[in-house]
């Protein structure tokens, strides 16, 4: 990842590596976690970096579905089902939660790879209360600017999430996944012994 985006050749190409990077980053997040510390709320907030990653993988699914017009399921039955796509399960490790990232990520980079036209038209469901009723349809490019700015928000969630289980904060974390050498001014990651 390397903390920025290559340069880009095009619109669609720089949409999808800003939402590569932003995936990626909340990967780092959870680098090195044991699936117990995935689990783990140490913050005020309900959320961990599990089930944060959980979250993202869920929801990029459920934007791509919208593009390609398959009718949203169901959003959630209960209060409770909302909040378990925020956790990891007791039978859900971080590893299997990543593979799920990882064919999203994959789905998503051939769906939009057959779009023609990133203004082609997204419909709005008309029976979501936190979608518009002004508005009739997105463009799969607002779609994919949408995920940029999603993934983003809970990236910086699984960034305080993260230092709240151990003090890693994401540089030091980027550099030990990426196998950065240690310099004065910055110190790859280290587990606590």
């Amino acid at each position: 990842m390397a903390g920025n985006v290559p340069p880009i050749p095009d619109e669609r190409s720089g949409l999808l590596g800003f939402l590569a990077q932003q995936r990626e980053a909340v990967k780092i997040a959870a680098y090195g976690l044991t699936d117990d510390q995935a689990r783990a709320v140490p913050s005020a907030s309900e959320l961990s970096v599990g089930g944060l990653v959980k979250h993202v993988s869920f929801t990029e699914s459920g934007w791509i579905d919208l593009v390609l017009r398959i009718p949203p399921k169901p959003f959630m039955e209960s209060m409770a089902s909302y909040q378990e796509n925020y956790r990891l399960g007791p039978d859900e490790t971080l590893t299997s939660a990543f593979e799920a990232y990882d064919r999203v990520a994959a789905r998503t980079a051939e769906v939009i790879a057959g779009i023609e036209d990133l203004n082609q038209e997204v419909p709005v469901p008309q029976d979501v209360p936190w979608y518009p009723d002004d508005v009739k349809a997105w463009s799969v490019r607002w779609v994919l600017l949408h995920l940029i700015e999603e993934t983003a928000r809970h990236a910086g969630h699984a960034d305080i999430v993260r230092e709240s289980i151990d003090g890693a904060t994401a540089m030091p974390l980027m550099a030990a996944a990426e196998g950065w050498p240690e310099t004065d001014w910055l110190k790859p990651w280290k587990p606590a012994v």
